[in-house]
């Protein structure tokens, strides 16, 4: 119903095309009239909703520029996560940056905006595209001068940007053509199109995975769910490398998200697992670590089938494995599950990986070892960086301390668990509860 139906509330009000009625209202008594903000994101909203998905970086720069910004750059991260690749299309500009040493990947890297004052007076803004927590990219404007409710105004521009590159992924591969550096193979294709968000956070966890090589990974992977007060993880290796390895995994995944939505425990799961790898490709396995966290109490529970024990981190050490009797690797048919708990305490990281992080030959013949991964977390661990950023990092650290080899597929998962939710959780100003460098009304 508008304005014109008939039985509408609402009336012209003394001024010239306001509106005036009984319908929302502010208690703090603001006008009702639509503000500069309300306008941009408005015509953002209501133009999207048909825009083919080439368009939406062209719509973006055109009602930002609108606006008075000029000089839009929407930047995408890479598929390896160290590079910030530019969208291309009409009123958008930028080049390639790269995540480390530079101020579009310092305003990624810390999941907040960053300001430049240029020679000529004005402000080159660099706000990070963040969908829910997700690390999308990130969107570059300029403006003559900026205040708090200009700051406002572009993390939420780059908010909405980054709900409409995802949404619109889903039914095209504009995105993933601008996120690559080079081909993807078909197994990595695979892997990667089954994936959940790389990043979640909310103010009681956050979750961080990488996969490596990233154009080439076959038959590891990784997935999480979130679910009322329990948090499902898993983490997955299939026998093999390339196509075969990689539909394994696929496979895995989708029983273990079924067991996941119709509620199994993690006994059946495993079973469920083990039953239709090993029907559908007799002969082969896979390693898979399944577990589920609760967040009121941080009892973590988990079945380990084959894999690395995974590492308990506190207070930026690793203090102990996780260890207990291993169950055998999905796929064998008819194994025993053996259950294992901890609690953690608050703040407590748990990082999973599979053994190609500490397999990996160096040019000496050595492996990589579990001891040089310890390493490397403790050495991150004094920057006091989030799970996101310590990913990255590790991942990288690894590929360099590694001479660039890849001959196994390796992928991680951290966790941190920050402690039991809050009662309130709904409540305003609740801690961690918006993204870092937010500008409040």
């Amino acid at each position: 119903m508008t304005q014109h139906d008939a039985g509408s509330t609402y009336t012209r009000g003394a001024a010239e095309g306001t509106l005036t009625g009984v319908g929302f209202t502010d208690p703090d008594g603001r006008s009702r009239a639509e503000s500069l903000g309300e306008r941009i994101l408005g015509s953002l909203l209501d133009r999207a909703h048909l825009m083919p998905p080439r368009l939406v970086g062209p719509l973006v720069a055109q009602e930002i520029e609108a606006m008075g910004g000029s000089d839009v750059a929407i930047w995408l991260q890479d598929f390896e996560h160290s590079v910030l690749r530019p969208l291309q299309g009409a009123g958008l500009g930028g080049d390639p940056e790269p995540i480390d040493g530079s101020m579009a990947g310092a305003a990624f890297r810390t999941d907040s905006p960053c300001e430049v004052r240029q020679a000529d007076g004005t402000v080159r803004l660099y706000v990070p595209m963040l969908d829910g927590s997700d690390r999308v990219g990130v969107l570059g404007l300029t403006l003559p001068r900026v205040d708090d409710n200009d700051r406002r105004l572009a993390q939420r521009i780059a908010g909405l940007t980054a709900d409409l590159v995802v949404t619109k992924s889903g039914y095209t591969d504009t995105f993933a053509r601008t996120r690559m550096s080079s081909p993807m193979s078909l197994s990595a294709h695979l892997q990667w199109q089954m994936l959940p968000p790389l990043v979640m956070t909310t103010p009681d966890l956050a979750l961080a995975g990488a996969l490596e090589p990233a154009y080439d990974v076959g038959g590891d992977s990784f997935d999480y769910a979130l679910d009322e007060r329990t948090l499902h993880l898993a983490v997955f290796d299939a026998m093999g490398h390339g196509v075969e390895a990689a539909t394994m995994a696929t496979l895995l995944i989708a029983a273990y998200r079924h067991g996941r939505v119709n509620g199994s425990d993690l006994r059946d799961m495993y079973a469920e697992m083990d039953s239709v790898l090993g029907s559908s490709f007799p002969g082969r396995f896979a390693t898979a670590l399944i577990g589920r966290l609760e967040t009121g109490t941080g009892r973590l529970t988990w079945i380990n089938a084959g894999h690395p024990p995974g590492l308990l981190i506190r207070g930026g050490r690793v203090v102990r494995e996780l260890t207990g009797r291993v169950s055998r690797p999905v796929g064998f048919g008819d194994a025993e599950p053996h259950l294992h708990s901890i609690t953690l305490e608050p703040h407590d990281r748990l990082l999973f990986f599979t053994d190609g992080v500490v397999e990996e030959r160096l040019d000496d013949g050595a492996q990589f070892g579990e001891q040089r991964l310890r390493e490397f977390i403790e050495a991150n661990a004094v920057h006091r960086l989030p799970p996101a950023e310590t990913v990255r990092l590790l991942s990288q650290s690894l590929l360099q301390g590694r001479g660039g080899r890849t001959s196994d597929d390796a992928s991680l998962l951290m966790i941190e668990w920050s402690g039991p939710p809050r009662d309130d959780e709904l409540a305003r100003g609740v801690v961690r509860a918006v993204p870092t460098g937010t500008v409040l009304d």
